[in-house]
């Protein structure tokens, strides 16, 4: 899978671009504005793009106090030109009514996530304290310091592949709101060495008592997340579990069936596998009051003697 368009909806909302240049377009209901400034530059080096600088600027000027919610796209080219993290904590007064951020929505064709240059996001929620929503997407430098924040309800991180330093980061910040937790583990291959344990005080249900839907896609440790959760308090209070976009095998839905009950879920998300029909028809068949996505099937690559597996999101 590749990110082939922008986001449609954002927090809800339908999202609308901000014009390059000229008024904002009139809007009858409460939208997400969508703000990017591509731009290729290689001689400006590792540094924040200035046409992007200067037009978020003028957009800030133009609508800051009334932006509910924002979309970031492209910032330059990503590849070279660090996320304006540092404009936007700097813009938060002038943008006092801002719930929902989403840093990174860009296509595979501006910049493939891997690549995507991004920083700490953690300065995000210190300068945006009434924050609800916070999305990120990227690759490069990114990383997460531990923050207490009392608002935040969503986290999404959507990476071809998080580090354990990243995942312990969050695990280890104060979201006493946090009702739903996505992270995109990805593969080691673009620095997805997140494991298990890493999401230890996590699956013990130590972390975030408002917890109720816990995505953890797009992993290639799939098998071993499922069978973690088999047994993981955690599973006993949410409301849905996400698996998706993962390499989730014969030996993770085998435990997923074995192990405690998942009856309490209202969805289980697992499109996106590796799965034969007969044991994702099991698996739907076992709960028949839960909606279990088993679409998109995949099949192992055969090279050389060897089979392997691929999360739907890598470079």
């Amino acid at each position: 899978m590749a990110f082939g368009g922008h986001a449609r909806t954002f927090a809800g909302r339908p999202v609308v671009d901000v014009p390059p240049d000229g008024p904002l377009p009139t809007v009858d209901t409460p939208v997400s504005w969508r703000f990017g400034y591509w731009d290729f530059d290689q001689s400006a080096g590792t540094t924040l793009s200035e046409p992007f600088r200067e037009a978020f600027e003028r957009f800030v000027a133009q609508a800051g106090p009334s932006v509910e919610a924002l979309v970031i796209g492209a910032w330059g080219y990503a590849a070279f030109n660090p996320a304006p993290i540092a404009q936007l904590c700097a813009a938060a007064p002038r943008m006092p009514a801002l719930r929902a951020l989403f840093l990174g929505d860009m296509t595979s064709e501006e910049c493939e996530v891997s690549w995507m240059r991004v920083g700490d996001v953690s300065p995000l929620l210190t300068a945006y304290p009434e924050l609800e929503v916070l999305r990120v997407r990227g690759g490069q430098d990114l990383t997460f310091s531990p923050v207490r924040h009392e608002r935040l309800r969503e986290l999404t991180v959507e990476t071809g592949g998080l580090s354990p330093a990243f995942t312990r980061a969050v695990l280890d910040s104060e979201l006493p709101a946090l009702t739903d937790l996505e992270l995109w583990l990805g593969t080691p291959d673009y620095g997805g060495d997140t494991q298990v344990a890493d999401l230890a005080p996590l699956l013990a249900g130590e972390r975030f008592p408002a917890l109720r839907r816990l995505g953890l896609r797009n992993a290639e440790i799939a098998d071993d997340l499922a069978e973690a959760l088999s047994t993981a308090r955690v599973v006993l209070r949410l409301d849905r579990l996400d698996l998706s976009l993962g390499t989730l095998g014969e030996r993770g839905a085998a435990a997923l069936l074995a192990g405690q009950p998942l009856t309490h879920l209202t969805e289980l998300d697992l499109h996106h596998h590796y799965l034969p029909d007969g044991l994702a028809d099991a698996l739907v068949t076992a709960l028949p009051g839960v909606r279990v996505d088993v679409s998109d099937p995949q099949e192992d690559d055969e090279y050389d003697g060897e089979s392997y597996r691929y999360t739907a999101v890598g470079e």
